[in-house]
């Protein structure tokens, strides 16, 4: 078989680099994804942008607001900066950067070696704290924040 003819029925099996598909997909996702006959009209188009814009921005603050407050903050910051990524160049960057540095921390985690120390640092922290939860519960003894008295 030969892999530059085109004879009806016959299999061309081609070997896939991963590093090409990776490029591929670099290339591919920037800019805007916004409908066709949307960008064909820039008014219309500008006005996509600040749709999505606003609701991406409503978004992050959200995120943002649930920082300090019950909720996932981070999860819908990155929710808001997806929203945006859709539309701006940008926001799909710093999507890329994110996404690698995370995988890069999450390969980290999953080295034998740096599970093995956080498994020892968890292990005496548990020993400090139960070490003085004990003192305390030797020098004051369980003590209810209220008052029962028996009847």
């Amino acid at each position: 078989m030969n892999t530059g003819s085109s004879e009806p029925g016959e299999v061309v099996m081609a070997v896939v680099n991963e590093a090409d598909v990776n490029d591929a997909q670099t290339e591919q996702g920037l800019g805007s994804r916004a409908p066709e006959f949307v960008k064909a009209r820039r008014l219309l188009h500008i006005s996509w942008q600040v749709g999505v814009f606003v609701i991406g921005l409503a978004v992050v603050v959200a995120g943002i607001i649930m920082l300090p407050l019950p909720g996932p903050g981070w999860v819908v910051i990155f929710g808001g900066m997806a929203i945006w990524a859709t539309e701006f160049v940008w926001a799909q960057l710093v999507l890329r950067w994110t996404k690698r540095k995370v995988t890069e921390a999450a390969q980290r985690a999953l080295d034998p070696k740096v599970r093995r120390r956080n498994i020892i640092l968890t292990s005496i922290g548990l020993v400090i704290v139960g070490v003085l939860v004990g003192i305390y519960l030797w020098k004051f003894g369980i003590v209810m924040p209220w008052k029962i008295e028996n009847q």
